[in-house]
């Protein structure tokens, strides 16, 4: 068989097995090896042996190998954190048709931020004019929340926390819509849809860095035990 033929078979590696290891990389491979050695499920010979395959390693994928048959390698797969992926679109008939809120900016300014209760459905318009809608201190009582952007010479700009989702939908028309697709690790989380156009205008959504939402769960348990605290006072 043509040999260049037998390379174009072999099974392409994981991109994360592929990627160039680093002296921490080394380090934390070199941990459990010496941790393996205390716990008397590595030889003397094969310790040195596999210290001595780390420090010539090139690769994640590479390092990998000396650990794979180790509890600690098994361990750290289980513990590595999952992302939930939200989805694209808002749950059918989660969301309303009509507002919560209109926030509006014609040839003026408009800003919704602070401490304040987020509807399920916000729009935001601005003609030659700038709307900022800022989630990162909102009360979230609902998991989906939609905020229709429309901009016409203007411009809208959406934050959010750091640990909710985000997900956009809309475009420009000589102008710019750019939304920043944002995965919380819990798939508790609120997810903010930012949906519209911009008109020779400029729609942004992105997270507000060092901003943290709590637990939208957290949030309605405690809406439960107040109204059973009022129910039972009476």
């Amino acid at each position: 068989m043509d040999p260049q033929k037998q390379d174009l078979q072999k099974p392409t590696p994981p991109v994360s097995a592929a990627l160039r290891a680093s002296d921490a990389d080394r380090d934390r491979v070199a941990d459990i090896l010496r941790e393996a050695l205390a716990e008397g499920r590595l030889t003397a010979d094969e310790h040195a042996e596999r210290v001595e395959g780390v420090l010539a390693a090139k690769t994640v994928g590479e390092l990998d190998v000396f650990i794979q048959d180790l509890p600690a390698a098994h361990a750290r797969r289980e513990t590595a954190t999952t992302y939930t992926v939200a989805p694209n679109r808002p749950t059918a008939g989660a969301v309303p048709v009509d507002p919560d809120e209109n926030v509006v900016a014609v040839f003026s300014s408009a800003v919704r931020k602070g401490r304040w209760r987020a509807g399920r459905r916000i729009h935001a318009y601005a003609v030659f004019g700038s709307v900022e809608i800022d989630l990162s201190e909102a009360l979230f009582e609902y998991q989906q929340v939609v905020v229709k952007a429309i901009s016409v010479f203007g411009s809208i700009e959406v934050r959010v926390p750091e640990n909710v989702s985000l997900r956009g939908t809309g475009g420009g028309v000589l102008g710019n819509f750019e939304v920043h697709t944002l995965d919380a690790a819990d798939p508790g989380a609120p997810v903010v849809y930012v949906d519209g156009w911009a008109v020779l205008g400029n729609i942004e959504g992105r997270p507000r860095r060092g901003k943290l939402v709590a637990d939208i769960l957290d949030r309605v348990q405690h809406k439960i035990d107040k109204s059973l605290r009022k129910h039972l006072d009476r």
